[in-house]
């Protein structure tokens, strides 16, 4: 559990160093772009337009990263904050400040946050516009004086020894050797921190001496993942050789490295084949003098060769190097997959067999797998979340909106960062390594996590789950009666022995009833069976008791409580009351308008279930008995009387 913990807390600090520079790449590579032709070296030389290159990084981009920054921790204000901090180590330091910029922005946004807590509900009306404006202005201007004073300078010398470092392992040809690090790391969710929150800030500092930097292209080189998906094209097994084919042109082409994760994660082997295959290419690169001028995101061939330098040796160096790290990861991976024993590879157990990897508990048998939670009744939003909220989410948030369009359901879907997780998400779909930071972020959401973004069939039985939601449990009870109970039909509201006088008074029908809480309501039904010469008096415990094993709330308004399977004994005969409860009582956070107390003797209690679930599948059914003045009238619905 601690080793969880360290790896979900070094998730969640690399994903928000990410966070503050993927929602601004398209800033960084117009920089690279502007660069790369207008300069007096560049490709189209425009000495008024190369005027921009300077001015845009060492303003432009740190104050972006400053002001995401600051977003991050208390939105707009924290924003304002942010940037305001950051302008101090810009003037501060003699190089673009974006480490400065990832210290500040969030710092501006945390202390004008606590301040913000420290006054809320103190500052009397009509003053909250003069607090506010003049509070974010006077703590943005302190902490510019301080980065300028203190961070700035700091910073300035932590960044050329980052930069001075990175150097020695050129010179000294040990820079292949960071792969070892940044592969495995890449599989366990770490990319996109490792990319944006630690190699782009260096990179850039690198671009603005030379114009252009290999360190672009440590992470974000497709070639290891390339090779070990064709392998499984080749010479894989079951749905994982299936499924490799499209995965393929989607990390090739789309940039998502993470959809071949579980393939390496379902062989570990492969681990060694896609970090000889970084060092093979990050040796490449450094020898023929490949990088490039701004980030590659995502990191797609395309996108490596959108951030080329224009100039034939680079396209040449940095082909190569993606084109050797391919190579060396499809030899290496064909290798393992064709000396495995293995008869079969299921992509859709790889999430178990991580976990087993891991030493930690499964918590699902297959793709997908829900928190303990309840899906929420009326869905109208579903997120797909991943690290940076650009890649994989955008591809699985694409796939789910085209089955719900499909499905004809009303239900919008976007994708995003996991630190952007709104907090009004319904349904929260991710990658079962990122879960639990999503479920700590929104713990109120309906968690499903996925591991094979092609897995359509999959996509499939989440749609259906909503399509169905609110149903499936009165389905289950039906078709369990069905198999159970010869004679019911499903084309009356209820069996002939359901509408049975004895089964149902009218005196055991209660309108208008309204509980405090769903032990109270449980207690009432369970008393007015008692009372009606159905059960026991301990049935009413065995009522609570089964509830609490696991909820009756059934869906559509409807709760069903009824005994333990031990207190069968304390049933003196088979019979059922109404609760009509018109403004509803919570169970466990669904509001129930309708509660059936039944109690049932040698297994009419199915008979009874089949029959209140029939009519209650139909919420026009419910709604006419919540809104029923009487006692006969609520009864002669239930038995499909017109």
């Amino acid at each position: 559990m601690a080793q969880s913990n360290i790896k979900v807390a070094v998730q969640k600090f690399g994903n928000f160093l990410s966070s503050m520079v993927m929602p601004n790449i398209s800033a960084f590579i117009a920089w690279g772009l502007i660069t790369a032709l207008f300069i007096p070296t560049g490709f189209l030389p425009n000495e008024s337009l190369a005027k921009m290159v300077g001015p845009m990084i060492t303003f432009l981009l740190p104050l972006l990263i400053g002001y995401t920054g600051g977003k991050l921790v208390h939105d707009q204000r924290g924003a304002v904050v942010g940037a305001i901090a950051t302008m101090g180590v810009i003037v501060g330091a003699n190089i673009p400040m974006f480490l400065g910029a990832m210290i500040m922005g969030p710092l501006g946004g945390y202390v004008i946050k606590k301040f913000d807590q420290l006054i809320e509900g103190r500052v009397k009306a009509g003053f909250e516009m003069l607090v506010n404006n003049f509070s974010a202005g006077i703590l943005g201007g302190l902490l510019s004086i301080l980065s300028f004073v203190a961070i700035g300078p700091a910073v300035d010398v932590f960044t050329g020894w980052l930069v001075n470092g990175v150097d020695w392992l050129v010179g000294t040809g040990l820079l292949p050797l960071t792969s070892i690090i940044i592969e495995p790391a890449k599989v366990l969710f770490l990319n996109n921190a490792i990319n944006h929150g630690v190699l782009s800030p260096i990179g850039v500092e690198q671009v603005k001496q030379s114009g252009k930097s290999v360190l672009f292209l440590l992470e974000a080189n497709p070639g290891p993942g390339i090779g070990v998906l064709l392998a499984y094209c080749i010479f894989g097994k079951g749905s994982a050789k299936r499924s490799a084919p499209g995965a393929a042109i989607i990390q090739f082409f789309g940039g998502i490295h993470e959809i071949y994760f579980p393939y390496i994660l379902m062989r570990p082997m492969l681990f060694f084949a896609v970090i000889l295959a970084g060092i093979s290419g990050v040796f490449t690169l450094v020898l023929l003098g490949g990088g490039l001028f701004a980030p590659a995101s995502p990191g797609s061939i395309l996108a490596v060769a959108a951030v080329t330098p224009h100039h034939a040796s680079s396209y040449i160096a940095n082909f190569a190097g993606v084109l050797v790290a391919g190579i060396v990861s499809f030899v290496l991976s064909s290798i393992i997959l064709k000396t495995s024993k293995q008869t079969d590879e299921n992509i859709e157990d790889a999430a178990r067999k991580m976990q087993e990897m891991k030493g930690k508990k499964s918590s699902v048998a297959g793709v997908f797998a829900s928190n303990p939670g309840v899906m929420p009744k009326n869905v109208n939003k579903i997120v797909f979340a991943c690290d940076a909220g650009m890649g994989s989410s955008a591809m699985g948030a694409s796939l789910l909106r085209k089955k719900v369009k499909e499905a004809g359901l009303n239900i919008s879907v976007t994708n995003t960062a996991i630190s952007n997780l709104p907090s009004d998400a319904q349904i929260v779909v991710t990658q079962e390594e990122l879960t639990p930071r999503a479920q700590n972020k929104v713990p109120n959401a309906y968690h499903v996590s996925v591991d094979n973004f092609l897995s359509s069939p999959e996509y499939d039985k989440l749609i259906d789950q909503l399509k169905n939601h609110g149903n499936d449990e009165l389905h289950e009870i039906v078709q369990e009666a069905q198999a159970s109970v010869p004679g019911v039909n499903d084309d009356v509201g209820v069996d002939a022995g359901v509408a049975d006088n004895d089964l149902l008074r009218e005196e055991n029908v209660f309108l208008n009833q309204s509980f405090a809480n769903k032990e109270d309501a449980i207690r009432f039904a369970g008393r007015a069976l008692v009372n009606a010469g159905y059960v026991k008096e301990s049935y009413i415990e065995a009522m609570i008791a089964r509830d609490k094993l696991t909820s009756t709330y059934m869906g559509n308004d409807v709760a069903i409580p009824h005994g333990t399977e031990e207190a069968k004994k304390d049933v003196l005969k088979s019979g059922f009351t109404v609760l009509q409860v018109p403004d509803g009582v919570d169970f466990d956070g669904q509001k129930v308008r309708l509660i059936f107390g039944i109690a049932g003797k040698d297994g009419t209690h199915l008979e009874i279930l089949s029959g209140i679930a029939v009519t209650c599948s139909d919420m026009d059914n419910i709604e006419k008995m919540v809104a029923a003045k009487s006692a006969k009238e609520l009864m002669d619905i239930i038995n499909d009387k017109k």
